[in-house]
């Protein structure tokens, strides 16, 4: 299930009765023969919906934040109005940055299956995602270009994503992504 209230609410279109939203997903997540996956859609997941969404049986959570694709920004590029586009873009750069989101969840949400995405361009980007706590970590726009291509060219892409992921664990000292995940922050102001 994505869930993507902004992008909702600068849609001239948009549906913004979200009242009982919780309460169905609750009902799918019991009566889904398939663990459940929830994906925010570019304003990041906050710690508090986390655990509601966790509470309510959803199985793993993609906290899709702020600094990758804007949905607002989309919504502005294609609205009908001058007003309909200044009020979307007023709201490109809204939500919470990925980085931000990851760490919140991860430490209010400790045990759950968590995936980073939102602004992941490159293995670097991906390395700092599983080093916050992501379990997985998602591309979209960043493998865009390469899909447009081709199968090779999506393939290609992913090899040096790899090969980054590869010299950040040498260059930290990990023997593997699980060790990456423990290896100690520099904290930069």
């Amino acid at each position: 299930i994505h869930l993507n209230p902004l992008q909702e609410a600068v849609q001239p279109e948009g549906d913004r009765d979200w009242r009982g939203v919780l309460v169905a997903i609750e009902r799918l997540a019991v009566t889904l023969e398939a663990p459940l996956v929830v994906k925010e859609v570019g304003s990041g997941l906050s710690a508090r919906v986390a655990r509601q969404l966790l509470d309510a049986g959803v199985a793993a959570l993609d906290v899709a934040g702020a600094g990758g694709t804007s949905w607002a920004a989309v919504e502005a590029a294609r609205s009908a109005s001058p007003q309909q586009r200044a009020v979307a873009e007023a709201f490109a750069g809204w939500g919470i940055p990925t980085a931000q989101a990851i760490a919140e969840v991860r430490r209010a949400c400790p045990d759950a299956i968590l995936i980073g995405s939102g602004g992941i361009r490159d293995g670097i980007d991906a390395a700092k995602a599983i080093r916050l706590g992501a379990d997985l970590v998602g591309q979209a726009a960043a493998v865009l270009e390469s899909a447009l291509i081709s199968g090779e060219a999506v393939a290609a892409h992913f090899q040096t994503l790899i090969e980054q992921l590869r010299i950040v664990c040498f260059c930290t000292g990990s023997a593997n992504l699980a060790e990456l995940a423990r290896a100690p922050l520099l904290r930069t102001t």
